[in-house]
């Protein structure tokens, strides 16, 4: 169990550096990528999680897959809340270290950069607020999301890793300009507090309810979903 916890946490927290990381490269003063756009940022995520997948082969690296592989049997449910609670850690440590990293560039950016893109670069965000049209974007994205993969895994185990990150590339894509496609809770929950805490100056709200209420359930509703269509119609 600690092994695959630690895994679980590790994964999530270089997803995380993956993904902040490259919207802070493309949003903050001072850094040499900025204003590269959302194919830029779309592909660093994919890019990210084929990586993260390579190196710790079999995690879950967010929660509501967590829970999909519960509703199938293929986790005991009392791993659920352990594996969920690594998972938002790691996203937590891994936005704490890219920080860090971009420290300089966020003091520059203080009252250079619009106080929503920076609360943007952690957190899943909607262009236009409606919560039950975001709510249902969130769970459509998931819904494909978790099924695709458990479909990819079934049909082409040994190439995973790069299914899953061409997954990600093609959701991001095709249905992440209404809310950002978070899909996962742990990766915006743990990036969102992050930003809670940091000592970063002006900051934009941090739109609790939104972030609880969207990528904190619909993702889990998504996932449910998911995993009964993959178990009756096609039989995993």
């Amino acid at each position: 169990m600690f092994q695959n916890l630690t895994a679980e946490f590790l994964s999530t927290a270089l997803m995380i550096i993956f993904g902040v990381g490259v919207h802070c490269d493309e949003v903050l003063k001072g850094s040499k990528y900025k204003g590269s756009g959302h194919l830029f940022a779309i592909t660093t995520w994919g890019f990210g999680i084929t990586i993260a997948l390579f190196i710790f082969d079999g995690v879950s690296m967010n929660p509501a897959m967590v829970l999909a592989k519960c509703i199938l049997g293929m986790l005991p449910w009392s791993y659920f809340l352990p594996y969920s609670i690594a998972d938002f850690l790691g996203a937590f440590i891994g936005a704490i270290l890219v920080y860090i990293v971009y420290a300089e560039q966020f003091k520059a950016s203080e009252k250079e950069v619009d106080p929503i893109a920076i609360r943007n670069i952690f957190s899943t965000n909607p262009v236009i607020r409606k919560l039950p049209r975001n709510f249902f974007v969130e769970l459509f994205a998931t819904f494909i999301f978790i099924s695709s993969i458990f479909m990819i895994a079934n049909n082409y185990e040994n190439i995973l890793p790069i299914g899953v990150g061409l997954l990600v590339w093609a959701i991001g894509m095709a249905l992440g300009g209404p809310t950002g496609f978070a899909m996962n809770q742990a990766r915006d929950l743990g990036p969102r507090l992050a930003f809670q805490v940091l000592p970063i100056k002006n900051k934009a709200n941090n739109d609790w309810q939104y972030g609880l209420l969207i990528p904190g359930i619909a993702p889990f509703v998504g996932s449910a979903l998911a995993a009964l269509f993959v178990h009756f119609y096609f039989g995993i």
